[in-house]
């Protein structure tokens, strides 16, 4: 039986005004470890929720994501992790800063690209104690441990240095461009980016790898970011056409409030609360965000693309947001886009093709506002369309990390002190009434803070 380890999340800082970087944590809002130090794997398998809700289980009956492979874009990606084996096959570190296979975890959030994988193609595992013929679990998956939603898909690990300053001093600029360009290259039908800035704009060093793998069909899902990190509007690169935005829904299947943000380019809307992942080491985290919501919708697109591996991009996405349930105001709304995440319904429903993407063209984009050539595209960086301002250089969910026993006691003798402290108001407040009671006088209330002052009446205080 493995042991899971359990922490507090630090507080959230503020960075410089002059940190130029992706806002790694704008789209990972944490919420600390689960607190359940003994707790057996597969308790954390009951509790994702949204295996069943959003119609994946069901989905599974059609596609489990067998033969593709989905580029994971993030921190880098710990292929050691128990419910990885044989997950992981190739990867590329975009950094400088990592190892040539992207599986060296970098930047100021190392756990999250872990995280993100285990949600979008974890396998499981077998229990440490497994007898010799152990018993499968649901879909004939391994009973313990994180599944994702595409226990079959294969993951491409492309690790990127993020949130911080880079030791190699490559900037997102060219880290991002190099990443998508590696991954087309390298076979990713579906890539996931569970990153985002505080800016819709995006450098234009991006145009033309977005535009790559626009040309070679291939499907990109980005995360909408999160109000908590300061996204109270979609950051790039969600924000770049075509691409698949995911916002992010609460327990009770309603926009969050924290854990999303709100942007025209929305296409639909996953469960962004009470996450749970991998973190490199082999344990395990809950946490929150569009990070995570991004993962679950990537993965339904492996699946469809496994079902159908001849379908276009444009096909995969509108198979998506066609099927997603509508919420929020009719038809498509900036807060749910077109709907609510319907996996069943994305692999088995019937749907119309269409002709264009319904979430737009990075080529048009370029034709029209940068005045381009489509055949020779100029990654030109410009000073005038900066990268996004890092506000939360922190990480959000904190490394694994026991409580200490002074932690607990700290902990206690804060909630004594705090009990001691109202008990010590109320008695206050109980001799003030019998003052007032025997000297009655005017009452007022002052402008500012609303609090009710007596004035006496004729005598001095």
């Amino acid at each position: 039986m493995q042991k899971h380890a359990t922490g507090k999340t630090p507080p959230l800082g503020r960075a410089g005004a002059a940190l130029l970087a992706l806002l790694l944590a704008a789209c990972c809002l944490g919420t600390g470890l689960f607190t359940a130090p003994d707790a057996r794997a597969d308790e954390w398998r009951d509790k994702q929720y949204w295996l069943a809700e959003s119609g994946i289980t069901k989905a599974w009956e059609v596609s489990k994501g067998a033969g593709v492979k989905v580029a994971v874009i993030d921190s880098g990606v710990d292929a050691k992790h128990p419910d990885l084996k044989g997950a992981v096959v190739g990867g590329y570190d975009a950094s400088g800063s990592g190892q040539p296979d992207g599986q060296k975890v970098v930047g100021s959030k190392t756990e999250h690209g872990t995280l993100v994988a285990t949600m979008l193609a974890g396998r499981g595992h077998q229990p440490a104690d497994a007898t010799a013929s152990p018993s499968p679990g649901p879909a004939g998956l391994p009973p313990d441990g994180i599944v994702g939603v595409a226990p079959e898909a294969q993951i491409l690990s492309v690790s990127t240095w993020l949130g911080s300053t880079n030791p190699s001093g490559k900037s997102d600029q060219d880290q991002i461009p190099e990443a998508v360009r590696w991954a087309v290259d390298n076979g990713a039908k579906v890539i996931n980016i569970s990153l985002g800035s505080t800016t819709p704009q995006w450098p234009q060093s991006w145009d033309a790898a977005f535009l790559y793998a626009e040309q070679k069909d291939v499907v990109i899902v980005a995360a909408a970011g999160n109000r908590v990190g300061g996204n109270i509007q979609v950051g790039a690169p969600a924000t770049i056409p075509g691409v698949l935005t995911v916002a992010g829904l609460d327990r009770k299947g309603t926009a969050s409030v924290d854990a999303s943000s709100q942007g025209i380019s929305i296409g639909v809307a996953a469960p962004a609360e009470n996450l749970l992942g991998g973190v490199p080491g082999g344990s395990y985290a809950e946490w929150a965000g569009t990070s995570g919501s991004t993962p679950i919708v990537a993965g339904v697109a492996a699946l469809i693309r496994s079902k159908w591996p001849d379908m276009s991009a444009k096909q995969v996405i509108n198979r998506i947001v066609a099927t997603a349930k509508d919420s929020g105001a009719p038809g498509k709304d900036p807060l749910y886009g077109f709907g609510v995440l319907n996996a069943e319904a994305a692999l088995k429903d019937d749907v119309p093709e269409v002709s264009a993407n319904p979430l737009g063209s990075i080529a048009e984009w370029i034709r029209v506002h940068r005045r381009g050539n489509l055949a020779t595209p100029t990654p030109v960086p410009t000073a005038e369309v900066p990268s996004a301002v890092s506000t939360l250089p922190e990480a959000t969910v904190p490394a694994v990390k026991a409580p200490s026993q002074r932690d607990s006691a700290l902990g206690a003798a804060v909630v004594i002190g705090f009990g001691l402290l109202f008990v010590a108001i109320i008695a206050a407040a109980v001799i003030q009434l019998r003052r007032a009671a025997r000297n009655p006088g005017e009452l007022r209330e002052e402008p500012d803070t609303g609090v009710v002052d007596r004035v006496d009446s004729g005598r001095q205080t």
